[in-house]
């Protein structure tokens, strides 16, 4: 037995955690982050201070940003490493509810220690204290119940050993990794426990690779074996299963395409024949193409969001479905044939059955003259520029606007081109890192990459200030490679403040600021669906009291150079190769305060995305969208 504070069983707990998968043992604890409040700092805190053994302590600055960290960061490692993060009782602990629910929605491991409130109650209500007059045992940490894979209080100091094995089921479970919330009562931190020697010693949890039920395995066997134009969706399942080379091989066999979401991309090449990118409402025309003329769709890993399947609207009426995924509550997503499996293991079993059986698909020429089709898109998306026949690609509003942004901020470079301008430029095997507005959807039909695992985008949550936190994160996982955040303007004044985390321990990252004077992809949305631009443009208020005056004019590079980054400004494409390659030079963290267009991003592409419409408006452009909706309903599946 070690007699010891709770706080100090945790962390001695914390540092002896391992997993195994495939053979190969990782230590799973990198470290502890934290910001030190009044709950935290006298219990865990001196117990970190005393003994962390090999665990590092890093110092956030904002407690969601700095969960961000740690979820890109086990993002980027493929889930087989996490750094833990822990904040104080009250506003800190709330802080850090948004990345729970990110890294849930996108089943990354998060453990997160949010202090709570004395659980002998003799002093209350402590310094931020939440309390509720119809139970006292509801406390802050309480809001993390709905956006976690597991929660425990610690109310007794030997309640931490069964509550940390949980949390180690949950955080290694391909099926249920996501946040998991472990509250630490103030008082409890420093109680005392004699713990048994075998709680605190080396422990390894094997990741499995889940083999399917034969039954469930034959019934997606033999829809393959029956269809003719089938189409394989590669999801996050591909990457964590580490499965993107066997997918290809096996596509590569049979003559199938594949597509990617978002959360798969880089697991498989770019430059495959048979990849046919990004599919969906953020997806480009050639995986859309084929998509609505399949006959069979195998979904490898993915939760078929309404993103990937166009809320339901881009396939066949009569197209069947095949899910496999190491969740059976994802498998059963689109009443699809289920098969609870490790993608990689699947595809393998899929493989021996094809081959007994001849299987070839019918595609002929179709594969090629789709991606040659999307090959030219992205050929006049890469050239798209400001002079002469410029048009924005999305017509929904005033023409006026983008003179304006031009008289405002000298900005001349369209987002496209910007993007296509980046790929070229930067190091092949760079990660790429973003979450949020009009980026996703040009990176995921724009951004190729032939080295695997170099995407890092959190799309399930699209939460705004992932992108800089994220960049960290995979930064601290990778750090002998270049990482580059691709953040509009809009998540930058949400959440930049981990960029100085970065410069703190030395990390250099790349900030990418997309500055189109606000929130362009929610303004896109706005008036596509007949609305005026309302609040999601950074201006100023007029003499009328309404929020249409002025564009305001921001530096973003000024304020990063106060911060003590390397800092660029580009208002043309000249400009901006020139800060790139400068920036490469470079090894403090930069930015990159790219002036670009409104409206000049991606848009449409043959995907439908169902955001609801006023059943009942003045304007007849409101009611126009309105009964689009109800036509593209009529023909969507109803589940």
């Amino acid at each position: 037995m070690a007699k010891m504070t709770m706080a100090q069983a945790l962390v001695r707990f914390l540092d002896n955690q391992y997993v195994s998968f495939d053979g190969e043992e990782t230590k799973f604890v990198d470290g502890v982050f934290t910001i030190f409040g009044h709950g935290i700092v006298v219990g865990l805190g001196q117990a970190l201070d005393e003994n962390r053994g090999s665990l590092k302590v890093y110092q956030g600055k904002n407690e969601q940003g700095m969960a961000h960290v740690a979820t890109s960061f086990a993002n980027t490692n493929n889930r087989r490493k996490i750094i833990a993060c822990s904040s104080s009782i009250g506003p800190g602990a709330a802080n850090m509810i948004t990345a729970a629910a990110t890294a849930t929605v996108n089943n990354i491991p998060l453990l997160l220690f949010p202090a709570d409130t004395f659980s002998a109650r003799q002093p209350d209500p402590v310094l931020q204290q939440f309390e509720q007059p119809y139970s006292l045992s509801v406390t802050t940490t309480d809001a993390y119940r709905p956006v976690v894979r597991y929660w425990d209080r610690i109310a007794r100091p030997e309640q931490l050993m069964s509550a940390m094995i949980n949390a180690m089921r949950t955080l290694t479970d391909p099926a249920t990794a996501g946040a998991v919330c472990i509250a630490l009562p103030q008082d409890v931190e420093g109680e005392v426990f004699d713990y048994p020697e075998s709680f605190l010693t080396k422990r390894v949890h094997h990741i499995p690779r889940p083999a399917p039920d034969k039954d469930e395995l034959e019934a997606v066997a033999n829809l393959l074996l029956g269809a003719k134009k089938p189409l394989v969706i590669c999801g996050g399942g591909v990457r964590y299963s580490e499965a993107g080379k066997a997918v290809e091989d096996f596509c590569s066999k049979y003559n199938i395409p594949f597509c990617e979401t978002q959360a798969c991309k880089s697991a498989v090449l770019s430059s495959h024949p048979l990849n046919l990118g990004g599919v969906g409402v953020t997806g480009n025309s050639s995986a859309n193409v084929i998509a609505k003329e399949a006959d069979v769709i195998i979904g490898l890993g993915t939760r078929f969001s309404d993103f990937t399947t166009a809320s339901k609207s881009l396939f066949r009426e009569d197209a069947r479905f095949a899910a496999v995924n190491v969740s059976r509550f994802d498998a059963y997503k689109l009443d699809a044939a289920v098969c609870v499996a490790d993608a990689k293991v699947a595809v393998g079993l899929l493989d021996e059955k094809l081959a007994a059986a001849g299987y070839r698909t019918g595609y002929t020429n179709e594969i090629a003259d789709a991606k040659a089709g999307w090959d030219a898109e992205m050929r006049r998306l890469a050239d798209y520029r400001y002079g002469e026949g410029f048009e924005p690609l999305i017509k929904a509003r005033d023409p006026k606007t983008i003179p304006e942004f031009v008289d405002v901020t000298g900005g001349t470079v369209t987002q496209t081109s910007a993007v296509a301008l980046i790929r070229r430029v930067i190091a092949p095997d760079a990660i790429a890192v973003g979450s949020a507005g009009s980026l996703p959807g040009d990176l995921q039909r724009m951004w190729t990459s032939d080295e695997r695992d170099s995407y890092n985008m959190e799309y399930g949550y699209s939460c705004m200030g992932y992108e800089i936190a994220g960049a960290l994160g995979s930064k601290l996982a990778r750090p002998e490679r270049e990482v580059y955040a691709f953040c509009g303007d809009g998540s930058w004044l949400m959440l930049h403040s981990e960029l100085i985390t970065s410069l703190q321990e030395g990390m250099k990252i790349n900030v990418l600021l997309f500055d189109n004077n606000g929130f362009g992809c929610i303004n896109n949305l706005q008036m596509g669906q007949g609305i005026g631009s309302l609040a999601t443009e950074f201006r100023y208020r007029n003499g009328a009291g309404e929020l249409d005056g002025g564009i305001i004019p921001i530096d973003f590079a000024k304020c990063a150079e106060g911060y003590g980054c390397k800092t660029y400004t580009a208002r043309t494409l000249d400009e901006l190769e020139a800060a790139l390659e400068d920036a490469k030079k470079q090894t403090v963290s930069t930015l990159i305060d790219i002036k670009v267009l409104p409206k000049t991003m991606t848009d449409g592409y043959g995907a439908w995305w169902h955001v609801g419409a006023a059943a009942q408006a003045e304007k007849q452009s409101v009611r126009d969208a309105y009964e689009n909706m109800v036509e593209m309903l009529a023909k969507a599946r109803k589940y």
